[in-house]
């Protein structure tokens, strides 16, 4: 077949994942598990073409390509897994497997041609905010949310509580956004300590329960809510290891000096890629906003274990200054002294890596990330790179098979029916 999809089927090791994640499944009783070709096809093409799991797993029922690309013989008329079987592999797999996955798209962008070996002897390194699902976070939406969560945990053990405020926090929450569209700051501050005054009475009104809630589970997320619910009333109104989001603690707050958007509350991810071609070599999520520098070893190390070639140049922003790497040759943007014409050239290259990190986040899906804490940020920064890498061989390869085509044009069809024949298509 010509299509790019069936080709690119032929480049990438399907029986590595056979062998490798076949550990997973130790048990031999029960139900037969999923194929693990089935499932890195699937996370593949999630990526590539910037996909939900629900919308995934249900376009690969219509689309016979997609079938092939993950082994099928005959076309399926029926959805192959449950969507939730992916969340479940994800966790299976774990930072390891997803690095695998994207090893495996580095080796197939060396078959099919969209990558050369030498090109891996300069790559680029940069940071990028890869922001959480979560509402743009408020106090008043924290102290609503707060004690809510504790009453329904309450409820669940068994727990009445004196007052639960289920008809006063939301109000009193909705009237601090129209004091501060009004600018009315000082009724806005003060709705806003009665709103925590009512999450510090839930508070300790469930504490004083807590003796009386018996061992297990839901005495541990009693527990885990209490000590979030308490830095949440604890926590400064400046300064870092805030709580912006009840159900994703671990967001950061990051500034990258963005005109458009001041701050972003995400994971902030190191994106290493060639400098000829922009392949992603490396892809790994920095929680805490770390230094940009103090990243860079941490990325490089990467580089080479995914690609099984450790770089010898490397071009780098402002931002990596005191980074303390000694390997590899480290070019810093803005650097005059000391630079041979080649050096110079390459420097100028540097960024390039800019607009591949663009298209992750509009073309796949880096922009956001869907999954759920930390764990989660890392699988989803790696995924993302393996989805940039697709997309890159896939156009590869329809760019091959048009020059091809062109070929045989020129050569079978005079220059009148040629010009035909390019209309029509």
């Amino acid at each position: 077949m010509r299509h790019e999809l069936a080709t690119l089927t032929a480049l990438i090791d399907w029986e590595f994942f056979e062998r490798e994640w076949a550990g997973f499944f130790p048990s031999a009783v029960g139900r037969p598990a999923t194929s693990p070709r089935l499932v890195a096809g699937l996370l593949y093409l999630q990526h590539a073409f910037r996909l939900s799991d629900e919308a995934v797993v249900a376009r690969w029922a219509e689309n016979p390509y997609w079938q092939h690309f993950t082994g099928e013989t005959f076309f399926q008329h029926r959805p192959p897994i449950d969507p939730s079987s992916l969340v479940r592999w994800r966790k299976r797999i774990g930072e390891e497997g997803v690095e695998w996955l994207l090893t495996k798209t580095i080796e197939a962008g060396r078959k099919s041609g969209a990558v050369e070996r030498k090109a891996l002897d300069a790559v680029a390194v940069d940071t990028t905010v890869m922001e959480k699902a979560i509402a743009p976070p408020t106090d008043s939406r924290l102290y609503d949310r707060a004690p809510a969560r504790l009453v329904d945990l309450a409820s669940e053990a068994g727990v009445t509580l004196r007052q639960s405020y289920a008809r006063l926090a939301p109000r009193l929450a909705a009237q601090v956004g129209r004091y501060a569209h009004a600018k009315q700051f000082k009724r806005m501050r003060k709705a806003l300590r009665r709103l925590k005054g009512y999450t510090g009475r839930v508070l300790r009104d469930l504490r004083r329960h807590l003796p009386g809630i018996p061992e297990g589970p839901l005495r541990e997320r009693i527990c885990d809510a209490l000590v979030l619910t308490s830095r949440l009333l604890s926590q400064p109104t400046k300064g870092g290891g805030k709580i912006y989001a009840l159900h994703e603690p671990a967001v950061d707050c990051i500034s990258k000096g963005k005109a458009r958007v001041r701050y972003e509350f995400g994971c902030k991810v190191s994106v290493a890629t060639t400098v000829d071609g922009g392949f992603v070599v490396g892809m790994r999520s920095m929680p805490g906003n770390p230094y940009d520098g103090h990243t860079l070893a941490e990325a490089l190390e990467q580089v080479a274990i995914v690609t099984d070639h450790a770089p010898s140049r490397v071009v780098v922003d402002r931002g990596y200054r005191g980074h303390g790497v000694a390997g590899p040759q480290v070019l810093i943007s803005g650097t005059r002294r000391g630079l041979t014409p080649a050096l110079a050239k390459l420097l100028r290259r540097r960024s390039s890596i800019e607009p591949e990190i663009g298209h992750m986040k509009t073309d796949g899906r880096l922009a956001r990330c869907a999954l759920k804490g930390t764990l989660g940020d890392a699988l989803f920064a790696v995924l993302c790179g393996c989805g940039h890498n697709i997309r890159k061989i896939l156009a590869h390869l329809r760019a091959v098979l048009r020059v091809i085509v062109d070929i045989i044009l020129a050569v079978l069809m005079p220059p009148r029916d040629r010009q035909i024949a390019y209309a029509a298509a």
